[in-house]
């Protein structure tokens, strides 16, 4: 993948760098696999915004995507790499030998014929899935599962990867592209290799028109409201709030824990993040 930029033909071209979509081999998604995708603009069912920042936006159908990798001992065949509007990767659509077809998350390098295999008899290699107690430490890991059989739930971003550092007992020991050090058991299951789009870091919309087609809305600064609407809103002239910088419901923004002490995975991190 690759970066396009513009010649300052306009403002907004000026700092535009936008992906060249050189690596998609297909532009419609295949249609046994989509899904409608209704817009909430973050409201819950009673009507109220539970989510700000959200609404409008350019219409989305929902890719179904195979977090679990469940189809073990079934070799399947990459067909092509598409577009996903609803996250930041890149998508392979795989045909397998007895004739289903499901989405990926497409691993970094993966090409259109290259043949994919998960379950315990899979090879180490580049977007095989397998369980985190046969794949070799030092490995990049990505599309992680935090409980066997749940489907992955960790590391699916664009450009991530996750480490296994080393094995004791039923666990293996994972450093999390956060720097956090965790222990997820060895029967959970993992795809070898690093999360493709890697460029995605790079992206600058340019305006705020782009912002809006991807259904987000503009941020207001809580000193720039009232006192009513606020907790650092108010004040003549432009004055800091007088407080820390808080929340509109007056939760500390800045380095304050949000984590509950008692949850009970917090055993399961050997080290948090930095």
């Amino acid at each position: 993948m690759g970066i396009n930029t513009f010649k300052p033909v306009t403002p907004s071209l000026r700092f535009t760098a936008l992906p060249d979509f050189a690596e998609l081999t297909r532009s419609k998604p295949e249609k046994s696999l989509i899904r409608v995708k209704k817009s909430t603009a973050g409201r819950n069912a009673m009507g109220r915004v539970t989510v700000r920042h959200h609404g409008g936006g350019h219409k989305r159908h929902y890719r179904l995507i195979d977090f679990k990798r469940d189809k073990h001992g079934i070799p399947a065949k990459v067909a092509s790499i598409e577009y996903d509007p609803n996250r930041s990767a890149r998508i392979a659509l795989l045909y397998y030998r007895d004739g289903e077809k499901r989405y990926i998350l497409a691993p970094n390098g993966i090409k259109v014929g290259a043949v994919l295999m998960s379950g315990p008899g899979a090879e180490p290699a580049e977007g095989n899935a397998m369980p985190l107690g046969q794949i070799p430490p030092g490995l990049p890991i990505h599309n992680v599962e935090l409980y066997p059989g749940r489907g992955a739930q960790i590391v699916r971003g664009a450009g991530m990867a996750a480490t296994i550092m080393a094995r004791e007992g039923d666990y293996a020991h994972i450093r999390l592209p956060s720097g956090e050090l965790r222990k997820i058991h060895v029967t959970c299951y993992a795809t070898i290799g690093q999360v493709g789009n890697l460029e995605h870091e790079n992206i600058s919309l340019g305006k705020a028109g782009r912002k809006r087609w991807l259904g987000i809305r503009p941020t207001v600064r809580g000193v720039a409201m009232n006192p009513i609407d606020h907790p650092m809103g108010g004040g003549e002239g432009r004055s800091s709030g007088g407080g820390h910088p808080v929340t509109p419901w007056g939760q500390l923004t800045k380095g304050k824990r949000t984590r509950d002490r008692k949850k009970p995975s917090k055993n399961l991190i050997l080290q948090r993040r930095p």
